[in-house]
C-alpha cells in the first residue's frame, strides 16, 4: 500500500518570505475549500493554480478507500501553481464516532467524544486521538478539525449532542486538552471548536441563526473553560461558531463576524496566538443572512485568518474575488491580510514545512495501524463506557437460552455533519455469540404506523426484548415513542431500552425500568453493549450528562 508521508519534505523546509507573496497569493492563503470527486478536478485545480487556494477539505464524497485518498492527497500536493514551495493544509472533520469521514477499511473506528466522556479517562482519550493522527498523517492529511469542545448542556441540542465530552466545563476542557496532545504530537493540527460555544443551541447553524443568551458570568464559567485550556495547551486553530453571543456581541452579530468576539475576545483577552478559522461560510447561519461573499470579508474584518468554504465552486471563487475587492478599496488592510498570512506560513511549517520542491513521485509506504495495535484500545474504550442508567427489574443479565428479539432503528444520515457507516452490523449481530436465538426486526427512525404494528405484534412470542433508540435532534420520534409505548402496554417492565446515540432519550418513556446509554452504534460499543447484556462484563461507563434529576452527571450502575 502506498500512502503520503509529510516527513519526506520536512529536512528543505525554509522559512518563507511574506514579501515574496503578492496580494492575490495572499488572500488564496487564507482560503481552504472543498470539492466534488475522488480525484482532483478541474475546479479544485483552478483554485489551487489561478487562485492560489491555502488549503482543501476532504468529506465522504472524496473517498473510496485509503490507498485512493493517499493517492489523491499527493496528487493534491503536487498540483502546479505559484507557490509550489508552500504546502496546502489537508484537512477534514475526523472527530470520531458520529462524526468520522473515514469510516473504511484500513482505518480505525474510534469512539466519539461523549463515549470517551463516559469512560472520563483523559490518557485514553489522548491514545484514541494520538492513533487517529498517526493514521490521517499516513493519509497525508496535516489538519483536523477535532476536538469540538462545546460543552453540552442543552438536551434538545440538535447539532452537538454526543460530539460534545459532556456538560461538565472542566471534563470537557481536561479531554479537550488530551486529544490536542494527541493530534499535534504526532504533526497533525487540531482544531478546538466551535468558539465561544455551541452547546447550549437549539437550533443547528447549518439551517439558521442560533442565540446563546446568557450572561458574561455565566459564559465565563461555563462556555469558555474549554477553550482557555485548549489555548493552554497550544491549540493551533481555533474554529468559530455562526452563533450570537449577545453579552459578548450586543448588536445581534453571529461570533464568526464579530470583531468583539474574534479579536477582544479571542485575540486580546485570552490570549490565543494561533490561526482563527471559521466554521463553513455556505452553512445558513450565514449564507441566508449576509451571503457567502459578504461573509467572508466580515469574517476577515472580525479578526478571521481563514475562511472554510466547503462546497460551491462559484461561491468559493466569488468570495475570494470579493476579498480581494475589499482590500483594493481599503475596507480590508493589507496588514491585517499579513497579519493572517504570517500566522498561516508559520502554522505550515510548523507542522507540515514550508518546501522548496514539489513532493517526490513515490512516497514512502508507513502501514496504517494494524489491528492488534488499535483494537485493544478501541475494545477497551467500547467496554468502559457503556452506561447502564436502571434496571428496576432486574432484567440484566439476558438468559442466552431464551429467545431474544431486537428491534433496530435503520440508522440514516441525522445531520448535516454526520455520515452513515459503511458497514453494517446491528446488535441482533453483536449478541449472536452469547444467544443461542436471535431475531431481527428492523424499523426506520421515524417508523410509520405499520412498522410499529408489526413489531409490536412480533414481539408477543418473546420474553426478552431489546429496543434500540437513535436520536439527533433533541426529540426521541413520534414513532419510536409509540413503538416503546405499545410494547410496554403489552411486556410491562420487561423491555430493555438501550440509546445508540443521545442519552436524554429516556425522557420521552419513563415508565421504562431498564436503560443503558451507548452513545453510539458502531461495532466496539455494540459488541461491549452484548457482553453487558449477558452478565459477560460489569458496565463502567458514568453518564457525562445529567438526564433528569433521578439520574444526574456522573450516575451509572
Amino acid at each position: 500500500m502506498v500512502l503520503f508521508n509529510n516527513r519526506l519534505y520536512e529536512s528543505r523546509c525554509r522559512r518563507l518570505k511574506l514579501s515574496n507573496l503578492t496580494l492575490e497569493q495572499k488572500i488564496g492563503q487564507m482560503f481552504i475549500c472543498g470539492f466534488p470527486g475522488t480525484a482532483a478536478d478541474e475546479g479544485i485545480k483552478g483554485l489551487i493554480a489561478e487562485h492560489h487556494l491555502g488549503g482543501v477539505i476532504y468529506f465522504r464524497r472524496n473517498i473510496e478507500s485509503v490507498e485512493q485518498l493517499s493517492r489523491l492527497s499527493r496528487e493534491l500536493q503536487q498540483l502546479p501553481r505559484s507557490t509550489p514551495e508552500i504546502p496546502l493544509f489537508i484537512s477534514m472533520d475526523q472527530e470520531g464516532g458520529m462524526v468520522a469521514r473515514l469510516d473504511h477499511d484500513g482505518v480505525s473506528r474510534i469512539q466519539g467524544n461523549m463515549a470517551l466522556g463516559a469512560v472520563n479517562d483523559p490518557a485514553l482519550t489522548e491514545e484514541a486521538a494520538t492513533l487517529a493522527a498517526k493514521e490521517l498523517t499516513a493519509l497525508g492529511i496535516n489538519l483536523n478539525f477535532a476536538p469540538c469542545v462545546d460543552v453540552n448542556n442543552n438536551p434538545a441540542n440538535p447539532v452537538i449532542g454526543v460530539r460534545s465530552f459532556g456538560e461538565d466545563p472542566l471534563q470537557v476542557a481536561e479531554h479537550g486538552a488530551a486529544a490536542i496532545r494527541g493530534y499535534q504530537n504526532q504533526g497533525v493540527s487540531a482544531t478546538a471548536k466551535h468558539f465561544p460555544g455551541h452547546g447550549d443551541t437549539a437550533v443547528d447553524s447549518h439551517h439558521g441563526l442560533a442565540s446563546v443568551p446568557h450572561s458574561k458570568e455565566r459564559l465565563y464559567r461555563i462556555e469558555l473553560p474549554p477553550f482557555r485550556k485548549a489555548i493552554e495547551s497550544g491549540v493551533d486553530m481555533i474554529m468559530t461558531a455562526h452563533v450570537i453571543f449577545p453579552a459578548f456581541e450586543p448588536d445581534g452579530i453571529p461570533a464568526t463576524l464579530s470583531r468583539r468576539v474574534l479579536t477582544g475576545l479571542l485575540r486580546t483577552e485570552l490570549g490565543f496566538e494561533g490561526v482563527i478559522i471559521t466554521d463553513c461560510l455556505e452553512m445558513h447561519a450565514i449564507s441566508k443572512s449576509c451571503g457567502i461573499a459578504e461573509g467572508a470579508v466580515r469574517a476577515i474584518e472580525a479578526g478571521a485568518d481563514i475562511v472554510l468554504v466547503s462546497h460551491t465552486l462559484e461561491e468559493q471563487v466569488r468570495a475570494m474575488q470579493t476579498v480581494l475587492a475589499a482590500v483594493q478599496s481599503g475596507r480590508l488592510s493589507e496588514e491585517q491580510i499579513d497579519e493572517s498570512v504570517r500566522r498561516i506560513l508559520s502554522l505550515k511549517q510548523k507542522r507540515i514545512g514550508v518546501v522548496q520542491e514539489s513532493l517526490p513521485p513515490e512516497p514512502c509506504s508507513p502501514p496504517l495501524t494494524p489491528n492488534e495495535e488499535s483494537e485493544p484500545l478501541l475494545r477497551q474504550i467500547a467496554e468502559r463506557s457503556v452506561t447502564l442508567v436502571c434496571d428496576a427489574s432486574r432484567n440484566l443479565p439476558l438468559d442466552g437460552a431464551e429467545p431474544v428479539l431486537v428491534i433496530w432503528p435503520e440508522l440514516r444520515r441525522r445531520t448535516e455533519v454526520d455520515e452513515p457507516a459503511v458497514h453494517r452490523y446491528t446488535l441482533a449481530d453483536a449478541i449472536a455469540p452469547y444467544a443461542e436465538q436471535v431475531t431481527l426486526v428492523t424499523i426506520g427512525t421515524f417508523p410509520d404506523s405499520g412498522e410499529i404494528r408489526g413489531a409490536i405484534e412480533q414481539s408477543r412470542n418473546f420474553k426478552q426484548i431489546i429496543v434500540l433508540t437513535y436520536t439527533a435532534e433533541g426529540e426521541v420520534s413520534e414513532g419510536q415513542i409509540s413503538l416503546i409505548q405499545g410494547l410496554n402496554e403489552i411486556h410491562g417492565s420487561s423491555i430493555i431500552v438501550v440509546s445508540t446515540r443521545n442519552p436524554y432519550d429516556i425522557n420521552f418513556f419513563p415508565e421504562i425500568r431498564t436503560y443503558l446509554c451507548l452513545y453510539e452504534n458502531r461495532q466496539y460499543s455494540l459488541d461491549a453493549l452484548a457482553k453487558v447484556l449477558f452478565g459477560q462484563l460489569r458496565p463502567q461507563g458514568k453518564l457525562p450528562v445529567g438526564l433528569n434529576p433521578q439520574f444526574p452527571i456522573g450516575h451509572g450502575l
